[in-house]
């Protein structure tokens, strides 16, 4: 009888939810109107699939699905690989103080927003900035980090990468403890180096958790970081830095094509749940785990 009170704690948290998480979607009805503002969502003129099939034969739809796919999988891959390598080889470190304090620079970015980083990258690898005079004082051509189509899926990779594989380093870090140290004495006495140790005990120990971190990965493949992008990117890179979320900002809110953007939204939002369900499915079938 007692436990029954602890439920009020949950009623603020569940109170959030439907006021800023499950009312709003009432709005999604938007993608089948031809919504006008000023008639409300029940007096605008219903069209059915209309900016859906809109949406598809758009010229510029399939380069935005590129690139979003294309840097997100980059952030994925890229940012898990150095997240397993730095969580590896933070716990060989055995001096408390200097893995502690690596581990509070490393974290550090993560914690900052995109608004003030964008500020220090741009500062950085502008034209005039200082990697540009380091390559011309060793006798390189400067490169146009943030003008260059060539150069700003790189550029945004990178920089998204070195912001936060310290800070997702951490559930790896935590799954390298909970792996039997007794294991490595084993395979040390049988003569196994550290590289072997590495392979044939610290990976497959990780190995659950990583294929569960690759599982919720895979549901954010549709959402490529709109803070970042929006914040870096110019009219002059649109061609490889146009993702599906300033795509759906500039045409939906500055367009003010308010229903094709929540087409696109929900669009993006259906592919999302249904790689979401997959790879729930997919972790519970090779781990035993579920992400939900």
């Amino acid at each position: 009888m007692r436990k029954k009170y602890y439920h009020f704690f949950v009623i603020p948290g569940m109170l959030f939810l439907l006021v800023f998480n499950y009312i709003p979607m009432l709005g999604l009805i938007m993608a089948f109107q031809n919504f006008v503002p000023a008639k409300g969502l029940t007096g605008s003129e219903f069209v059915g699939l209309h900016h859906f099939v809109y949406m598809f034969n758009l010229p510029d739809i399939g380069r935005v699905i590129r690139n979003t796919i294309v840097i997100s999988l980059g952030k994925i891959i890229i940012g898990m690989l150095l997240a397993i390598a730095f969580a590896i080889l933070l716990n060989e470190i055995r001096q408390k103080f200097l893995k502690s304090s690596i581990q509070t620079i490393v974290y550090l970015p993560h914690f900052l927003s995109w608004v003030v980083l964008a500020a220090v990258a741009v500062n950085l690898f502008n034209l005039n900035g200082l990697v540009n005079s380091i390559l011309t004082g060793f006798g390189l051509e400067r490169i146009n980090f943030l003008g260059d189509n060539n150069v700003f899926r790189k550029f945004i990779i990178g920089t998204d990468v070195w912001k936060e594989f310290g800070y997702n380093s951490v559930v790896y870090l935590a799954a390298i403890t909970g792996i039997d140290a007794g294991l490595h004495e084993a395979a040390a006495i049988d003569g196994a180096g550290w590289w072997r140790r590495i392979l044939h005990v610290t990976l497959p120990g990780m190995l659950p958790i990583i294929m569960l971190m690759t599982a919720m990965n895979l549901t954010t493949i549709l959402s490529a970081g709109f803070d970042q992008i929006y914040n870096l990117y110019s009219p002059m890179v649109y061609e490889s830095g146009d993702v599906l979320d300033t795509y759906v900002y500039r045409i939906g809110l500055v367009g003010r094509q308010y229903s094709f953007g929540t087409a696109v939204g929900l669009l993006r939002s259906v592919i999302g749940m249904v790689l979401m369900v997959s790879a729930n499915k997919l972790t519970h079938s090779l781990t035993g785990q579920r992400i939900y």
